[in-house]
């Protein structure tokens, strides 16, 4: 459906994207995933109409999506800080859109009832957003963002004011939001939890390129950069004369300093000092110290550990646990925050 081919966008000196090219299908939930300053919002700005590249083009259903203005766009983007305005109640709010374009009082209304209906609020029409949590005041939002019925909504950074616990159950109700009403969603995020959960393909940005597109599985277990490598998830980097070993903490099986590890015969590869043991509710997570290695490589097991710090022990892993990324050039984030 959107078609993004070779954007890029200077803001004075720095290159904020640096020819970006990205396929979003029709229904599809794709994320932009990265870190401050790699671009990601950039993008976003293109796609609803606040910026403009310098050079390359982006589509809609083939036609020229950067000629239209930003109020013809079929696109509606959703800011971080909701933008909910405080003097009118919930369901002025999110009628504005539908008012701005005047449409039919009675279609305004069965199309009000029907986004609160929606995201969950059907009982909240008449209070004012100062009456209503965090997590129900970006239902607001949302409900604004899809009552026009857009084929693209933007999400710019949506679960960043929100709790843990409430940024958990939001999770849960924007993909189930996406699925109820066929529009296609694209979200920005530095929350790598937040991208694996939610979309169907993440696109990883560093440096105002995309190093990576792939499906969330794919991305984690088959990274193709030393960047994506160690930006999506923990990870071992093992540095060697081709290139990097990948090996997630979880792959790694941990036994006694003398003897194999206990993951079935794998074999010794390493064997070092635990140096920290921490405990996070299903799995513990430790470092272990390795002659020869300028970091401690990270282990993740089930439960509480069985070791402690200061224990001597073996590290093994299977050979398809492994991941080689061959050599390249190191790709550096851009100075300071972004645009």
């Amino acid at each position: 459906m959107i078609e993004i081919k070779g954007v890029s966008h200077r803001f004075g000196g720095i290159k904020a994207l640096d020819d970006v090219s990205l396929d979003i299908g029709e229904g599809e939930f794709c994320a932009l995933l990265g870190p401050s300053g790699c671009g990601k919002t950039t993008l976003l700005r293109i796609l609803a109409g606040f910026e403009t590249p310098d050079a390359g083009t982006v589509t809609l259903d083939g036609e020229d999506l950067l000629r239209v203005p930003p109020h013809r766009r079929p696109v509606n983007l959703m800011f971080q800080s909701f933008a909910i305005f405080p003097h009118m109640s919930v369901e002025r709010n999110v009628a504005y859109g539908l008012e701005r374009e005047r449409l039919p009082r009675r279609e305004i209304r069965e199309r009000v009832d029907a986004a609160l209906a929606t995201v969950g609020l059907p009982t909240y029409a008449r209070r004012r957003p100062h009456q209503l949590s965090g997590g129900q005041r970006q239902r607001v939002a949302l409900a604004r963002a899809i009552v026009k019925r857009p084929r693209l909504l933007l999400l710019d950074e949506p679960l960043s004011a929100l709790d843990k616990q409430v940024r958990v159950k939001m999770q849960l109700e924007l993909k189930r939001l996406q699925n109820e009403v066929g529009i296609t969603f694209l979200v920005v995020t530095h929350d790598q939890e937040e991208a694996m959960s939610l979309a169907d393909r993440i696109a990883v940005m560093n440096a105002g390129r995309i190093e990576q597109t792939d499906a969330p599985v794919e991305l984690y277990e088959r990274p193709r950069t030393a960047f994506v490598a160690g930006f999506v998830g923990a990870n071992n980097l093992f540095p060697g004369p081709d290139g990097i070993t990948a090996v997630r903490p979880e792959r790694i099986r941990i036994g006694d300093g003398g003897g194999d590890g206990d993951g079935g015969g794998e074999g010794v590869r390493l064997t070092g000092t635990v140096v920290d043991v921490s405990f996070h509710g299903g799995t513990s997570h430790l470092a272990v110290r390795v002659p020869a290695l300028d970091r401690p490589v990270l282990v993740a097991v089930q439960g509480p550990s069985r070791v402690v710090s200061g224990e001597r022990v073996s590290l093994a892993w299977p050979p398809e646990a492994a991941v080689r990324i061959p050599a390249g050039i190191p790709v550096g984030p851009i100075e300071g925050e972004e645009p």
